[in-house]
């Protein structure tokens, strides 16, 4: 029972920031013309990363809820390096933890937490982009760009805004939230309390125990606050603290599996990898480099506080998230079925693809086969649509000799 409360918690935490990033996704996606993304966010370079971070360090978004946001950035035509920027910088801050910070940890780590996620953004972002380079890809055919709304009236662009947060997108990553909120709650139930201040006279070790336990597991910029302040008048350093404030809210494994599959495997290891060491690098800087008085808690041992009840709000919000992805689930169900039993359609499911050369490479190589009429590769999901009636076999052998997997 024990897991099944932490899971219900984690979701009575998530749901509220995972609604409002649905609907951040949907009216991105009804509001802005992806003329903007392009232009502003599309080309790989140092100035398209620090706008996503710029961009990304105010918004009140977890790890958890710019998930939808991000991909519906990244599917809008921004590249993959200003994606990668705005997911490190967002869930590592927002205009609420940052205040949030300042009441209960003080003036110090208000500062630093900002400014540490611009850095960690644009090195990361500049990282993923010279992998963009690497792969030599052609602008125009970089991303897989969602088509815009129809409606030109008010009314029916909140319609598409809902519609597309609310149900598209929830088909799109609902079924790998699920998956990373259970291995988060299975860590959050096995991993003893007194794991962090075992470590509390070593600093370095205590950042590496925070970093272990903190990144796969899902906790908020604002909920992490209260932890972190818990765990300092428990003895642990204020660098190690850091690391918590930085690396939990910055990565979960729903981000981490939402990142491989919509940027590819590289781009998440640099995801990751910038997070990590960052989270470290910064914290050791605090630790040795900066006056301790700096960190001087503001707030008593006694006035520290942890969730212990859902509130009615998370407890009505988490009703209305698990009905959306059953809703989502059902017709992703219904129409993969449909779909396959639509005449001269093949649909498989390819692993590997990174970036848009990728996705062109497998159209354009699938096309040439016998009985191919068109072929149609979706980079985000590796879902690709052969109509016409080829020889699977004959197709298996070409994504392998192109070095993806066919499932």
């Amino acid at each position: 029972m024990e897991f099944v409360y932490s899971l219900i918690n984690m979701l009575a935490e998530m749901a509220p920031y995972l609604l409002l990033g649905f609907l951040v996704a949907g009216i991105l996606y009804a509001f802005v013309p992806g003329e903007f993304y392009r232009n502003h966010l599309a080309r790989p370079g140092a100035w398209a990363v620090i706008k996503a971070a710029l961009i990304g360090v105010p918004l009140p978004l977890c790890s958890c809820g710019v998930l939808p946001t991000a991909v519906s950035l990244r599917r809008n035509g921004a590249s993959r390096g200003a994606s990668a920027s705005f997911l490190i910088a967002t869930p590592q801050t927002g205009i609420d933890s940052i205040a949030a910070t300042y009441s209960l940890l003080g003036l110090a780590f208000a500062i630093i937490r900002p400014v540490a996620a611009l850095v960690t953004a644009f090195v990361g972002g500049m990282l993923v982009s010279r992998e963009d380079k690497a792969c030599a890809v052609d602008p125009e055919q970089e991303v897989d760009t969602i088509d815009a709304p129809a409606s030109d009236t008010f009314t029916g662009k909140i319609r598409d805004a809902l519609r597309y947060g609310f149900v598209d997108m929830i088909q799109n990553i609902g079924k790998w939230l699920i998956i990373g909120l259970v291995i988060a709650a299975a860590i959050t139930v096995f991993v003893p309390d007194g794991f962090f201040t075992f470590f509390a006279g070593y600093p370095l070790l205590s950042m590496l125990a925070v970093v272990i336990v903190a990144v796969p597991m899902y906790v908020c910029s604002t909920g992490s606050i209260p932890i972190a302040l818990s765990l300092m008048l428990k003895g642990l350093s204020p660098g190690a603290a850091f690391v918590l404030l930085m690396a939990g809210p910055a990565a979960n494994f729903a981000s981490i599996i939402i990142v491989s599959r919509s940027l590819g495997k590289k781009a998440a290891a640099i995801y990751i990898a910038t997070i990590v060491v960052g989270a470290i690098a910064i914290g050791t800087c605090i630790d040795y480099l900066m006056p301790r008085s700096w960190f001087t808690m503001p707030m008593a041992a006694g006035e520290s506080c942890c969730h212990l009840h859902v509130s009615l709000f998370s407890g009505i919000c988490s009703v209305l998230l698990i009905v959306l992805l059953i809703n989502a689930l059902i017709k992703r169900y219904i129409s993969n079925k449909s779909e396959k039993m639509e005449k001269g359609e093949n649909i498989i499911i390819v692993k590997g693809m990174s970036c848009g050369h990728c996705k062109a490479m497998v159209e354009k190589n699938l096309s040439k086969l016998p009985g191919v009429e068109s072929v149609t590769a979706d980079l985000t999901t590796g879902k690709t649509v052969i109509k016409g009636n080829p020889d699977m076999a004959a197709v298996r052998e070409v994504i392998d000799d192109l070095g993806f997997t066919m499932e």
